[in-house]
């Protein structure tokens, strides 16, 4: 069974989906909208700015938030019509909007009101959301890159002069990034998205690949690479997480807290991969040593992240805070730091499998035998994770 759809509750979760599409509308033209044709004088009058950015503007915000709300309301539904299926009481798809974030949203979810009583339900209802929202997401990226234009679809975009003319003269996207901070419209930070395996792989079969530092100026490609992360980021292998669910389905709940304990240290690797660079940077308006202030934080944090996911077994606690410090200090060292640009963002989903969706699964009243089926979709996933998931998912240059 489901919660009751009356009109008060459709009209609710109608609601959410109409902001969170403007929001994503709104903040989507930030990237993805033509502003290379604006007249200098355009915002002079503001009825007249509202217009030209209306008629010029807005509708490729439109088409990237048509194209990543679809996404995601193909991701929630399918968890939400397998818990129909099974008859546990669920909500419609929450549509969260968020002007503040890049994209205007922080995604959707929905809640799940009954009790899962059976691994069988639990894969199901787990497992539907990220296959349907990852076939989705491979539909928007195959229809970027068959329809994908040639490098000179960038001198729709201001602040661009000297990446185009490196274009006209070359044909081709530079190796490295250009920007010309000169130029009133340019803006001194380069927002990269994070390479994944099966992007470059799928891109390999195509020309003219924008590179990972312009792939947000094309609303198919970012909608797309956004559908992966967040594919990804769900299928992260604990807590109630769906990969979670999937993987406690298909190891039981013993083997999935070890591997689910294992994933979270190599979060906690790369959190500090992130966090020590970070932390200098911070503190270099501070007459204090900053790379040993900076450990010295990141030692702390860690440990208190690490002394609540080990429940204070003081043993357990202290090996794995020394193999993460320890790691941490051989990496830095023989690498330079440089290469870790955007593994801070590992230290919020650190604190975020902490103190939300938890390092281990629940145990489930009824441990039921998947089938071949099952197993064969379950461990698709796992592989599906590990091609969509990159280190340094978004960061700037």
């Amino acid at each position: 069974m489901s919660t009751r759809l009356d009109k008060k509750t459709v009209s609710r979760h109608l609601l959410l989906f109409v902001l969170t599409f403007i929001s994503a509308a709104l903040t989507g033209t930030l990237f993805v909208g033509h502003t290379a044709d604006l007249p200098e004088d355009a915002f002079t009058s503001a009825l007249d700015g509202f217009y030209l950015f209306l008629d010029m503007v807005l509708w490729e915000g439109v088409l990237f938030a048509t194209l990543l709300l679809g996404f995601l309301t193909v991701h929630e539904f399918g968890h939400y019509f397998a818990a129909v299926r099974h008859r546990v009481a669920s909500t419609l798809p929450y549509f969260i909007p968020f002007p503040l974030s890049p994209i205007g949203t922080l995604g959707a979810v929905i809640r799940i009101k009954g009790e899962i009583r059976n691994t069988k339900a639990m894969f199901d209802i787990g497992a539907s959301g990220p296959i349907a929202g990852f076939a989705a997401a491979i539909a928007i990226l195959l229809f970027g890159f068959y329809t994908l234009p040639d490098p000179a679809y960038m001198q729709n975009f201001a602040g661009h002069e000297i990446l185009n003319e490196y274009i006209v003269e070359h044909g081709k996207f530079p190796d490295e990034p250009l920007s010309d901070f000169s130029d009133q419209h340019s803006d001194p930070d380069i927002m990269v998205l994070g390479n994944t395996l099966l992007f470059s792989i799928i891109a390999s079969f195509f020309e003219n690949t924008p590179p990972m530092w312009e792939l947000y100026h094309y609303p198919f490609l970012f909608a797309g690479w956004l559908g992966l992360f967040f594919t990804a980021l769900n299928l992260m292998p604990v807590g109630q997480l769906d990969g979670g669910h999937i993987l406690y389905t298909l190891l039981g709940y013993r083997r999935h807290r070890i591997i689910a304990h294992v994933f979270f240290m190599v979060v906690m690797v790369l959190a500090g991969l992130g966090a020590v660079p970070l932390f200098e940077n911070l503190l270099s308006g501070f007459d204090v040593p900053r790379r040993l202030t900076a450990w010295i934080l990141w030692a702390l944090l860690s440990l208190f992240l690490l002394d609540r996911v080990f429940r204070k077994e003081s043993k357990k606690v202290l090996s794995a805070w020394s193999l993460v410090i320890i790691l941490n200090m051989i990496l830095l060292h023989i690498i330079n730091p440089d290469v870790f640009a955007g593994f801070t963002i590992w230290v919020f989903w650190a604190l975020f499998i902490v103190f939300l969706v938890k390092i281990e699964h629940p145990p489930v009243r009824e441990e039921l035998p998947l089938s071949k089926g099952r197993k064969i979709l379950g461990w698709t996933c796992m592989i599906i994770f590990l091609l969509c998931i990159s280190p340094n998912p978004i960061y700037f240059l």
